[in-house]
């Protein structure tokens, strides 16, 4: 919510006028002294300039505080110090225009008057800022919150959408065939994978970002699960440096681009499928499968893709890239470094 939005025009009133009377301060301590060195006759005209002096400030703080909290909304101080001035120096030649003009005053020049506008342009300068700094603060509160409901939603959607009982059932179908073909030794790697597999799932709600190598390695376990299921007619070809092992990705980024490998595609003898997945010159991490589109297409919402979108947005500030034709469908992840993470900080 914007700062200035939060206080009345009743009160926005108010803190003008309180804030007018300490800068005309020193004309108020002195109007008695001055009053008793005047004629009777005088009296009246000088209260009279008094008040417009005290109004004239009134309304200048008044703009100045709205311009500086409304209007300026760009972070760098000095083009908000250079604007106020602008107008706290035009306001100075009106005041001088008018005094001149009316009340022919010579005092349009004095230091007091001078020190009075340049305590107004500083005042009103460093509190647009500070206030701007303070909603920029209540904005990132905000964004951290959200942050926190979209973690708790993407554990959602990783278990009501990716562990859901379609996806129950095909593990436990690989399970199924493996235990008939009275396989022990592969049928206990296929229950110790797919414990891996379901916890790293199901610890994924308590993190946010995790290194390319953890999410590599979870891509290890599944890969296995997938080749199994499949009969070796969906292979996985991984091409990541050590040295960029230490990357960092939102977790959970890869399955729900397997999963759509899977969902939108034929794979069977005449269309084996390669998941191919590799780091371009721009540290993007590059998941790329053929399209073998299915006779009938899979009815699905694409909530998948759309959370995974979401926790991009969120917790790296960086957007995906899908490039697909009628031959290739490719998906670019950006990944953040230690340096990245330092610099957002």
């Amino acid at each position: 919510m914007d700062i200035i939005k939060k206080y009345t025009t009743s009160k926005r009133i108010l803190i003008n006028l309180i804030s007018a009377v300490f800068i005309v301060y020193p004309n108020i301590a002195c109007l008695p002294w001055e009053l008793s060195f005047l004629d009777e006759s005088e009296h009246v005209s000088h209260l009279l300039f008094f008040f417009f002096r005290y109004f004239f400030f009134v309304v200048l703080i008044g703009f100045l505080v709205k311009y500086n909290l409304g209007k300026i909304k760009g972070f760098e101080f000095k083009k908000r110090l250079i604007r106020t001035f602008l107008f706290s120096a035009l306001a100075y030649l009106v005041y001088v225009g008018i005094s001149f003009a009316c009340c022919k005053k010579a005092d349009c020049f004095g230091s007091i008057l001078i020190f009075q506008f340049l305590v107004v342009f500083i005042l009103c300068t460093f509190a647009g800022h500070v206030f701007f700094l303070y909603n920029k603060q209540l904005k990132n509160e905000q964004e951290i919150e959200q942050l926190k409901t979209e973690n708790l939603q993407s554990r959602y959607d990783a278990l009501t959408n990716q562990i859901n009982p379609h996806f129950f059932f095909n593990s436990l179908n690989g399970l199924s065939g493996l235990i008939r073909k009275k396989d022990d030794e592969k049928t206990q790697a296929y229950v110790n994978t797919l414990s891996d597999v379901f916890r790293y799932i199901l610890q994924s709600g308590k993190k946010g970002l995790v290194t390319l190598e953890e999410e590599l390695e979870f891509v290890e376990a599944f890969r296995y699960m997938m080749e199994v299921r499949f009969a070796n007619k969906l292979s996985f070809r991984i091409e990541v440096p050590k040295e960029k092992l230490g990357l960092k990705i939102p977790v959970l980024s890869l399955l729900p681009l397997i999963d759509n490998v899977v969902v939108h595609n034929t794979i069977d003898s005449d269309h084996k499928m390669e998941v191919a997945i590799w780091l371009s010159e721009k540290d993007e991490l590059i998941v790329s499968n053929p399209v073998y589109p299915k006779l009938t297409p899979s009815e699905t919402n694409g909530t998948g893709l759309k959370n995974l979108e979401n926790r991009f947005s969120l917790l790296m500030n960086r957007q995906i890239r899908v490039e697909e034709d009628v031959q290739v469908y490719r998906v670019y992840l950006p990944l953040k470094s230690n340096k990245d993470e330092s610099i957002d900080r």
